[in-house]
């Protein structure tokens, strides 16, 4: 395992269009000691001409899939062939500042934390330019109980050792896969801890807004019964503050 190194998972399904801003802020970070692994999952928009420009990098190993195979086993085929102390995710239609590897990964050393995130600045685009919203303020710590209350880790923004994955892996869901994994992850007595800048940017596309986040919650009650195992006065107070806090982030956008 290696010392202080990061690895980043990315998978990318049809992303072209944003694709290429989302790779080229990690070859900005200010921090080097990193991989990148790149699972793409069958695309069939113009992906594989981006990706093809990084493949000669050797901090870059693409995989990509003949088959689509959904974004739980993309991350978990990154987790399975890297190799560091850290894990880190980004989305492909998301991106970072330059010193979000350095800041974080200082910040887990410093205080030995095992799982960390950071406040993030969500934004859409409209007619060619992009709208950001004010950025997040999101909670200090939170443990398992908090964050069926909030679900305020963004994945884009989170890091881990990989010391706590142990046997867990991404669920293949229909939604919401990421918050069952952190929830699997809190669920250990593990507390995430948040680094307090904004350190990376959210991009909400059209079919993520409001219409979209209400079918969710439906999916999320699922979750929380099935795998959570909340009673239903349990499951309702977390699907309500869940709400209410997505609401307060993104409003009815």
């Amino acid at each position: 395992m290696n010392n202080n190194f990061v690895d980043i998972i990315l998978p990318n399904f049809n992303k072209a269009t944003y694709l290429k801003e989302a790779v080229d802020s990690i070859f900005e970070q200010t921090y080097e000691n990193w991989k990148l692994y790149i699972i793409d999952d069958c695309s069939t928009d113009k992906s594989k001409i981006i990706l093809e420009k990084f493949k000669n990098s050797k901090k870059v190993k693409i995989i990509y899939l003949n088959k689509n195979m959904g974004p739980s086993f993309c991350r978990n085929y990154g987790i399975r062939i890297s190799s560091s102390k850290y894990i880190s995710f980004m989305d492909s239609d998301d991106y970072w500042t330059k010193d979000k590897l350095q800041e974080q990964i200082s910040f887990m050393e410093k205080n030995n934390f095992k799982f960390t995130y950071t406040d993030y600045i969500p934004f859409f685009e409209k007619n060619g330019k992009k709208k950001f919203i004010n950025k997040t303020t999101l909670k200090s710590s939170l443990t398992f109980e908090d964050f069926i209350l909030n679900t305020s880790i963004n994945t884009t923004t989170m890091i881990i050792s990989r010391t706590i994955l142990k046997h867990l892996k991404f669920k293949k869901l229909k939604k919401l896969e990421d918050y069952l994994f952190k929830c699997e992850i809190l669920k250990q007595n593990i507390v995430a801890h948040k680094l307090n800048k904004s350190l990376a940017f959210y991009r909400i596309l059209n079919k993520s807004r409001s219409s979209h986040k209400f079918k969710n919650i439906f999916y999320l009650w699922r979750i929380n019964k099935k795998f959570n195992q909340l009673n239903t006065l349990k499951n309702l107070k977390s699907i309500i503050m869940i709400s209410i806090n997505s609401l307060k982030k993104y409003g009815f956008k």
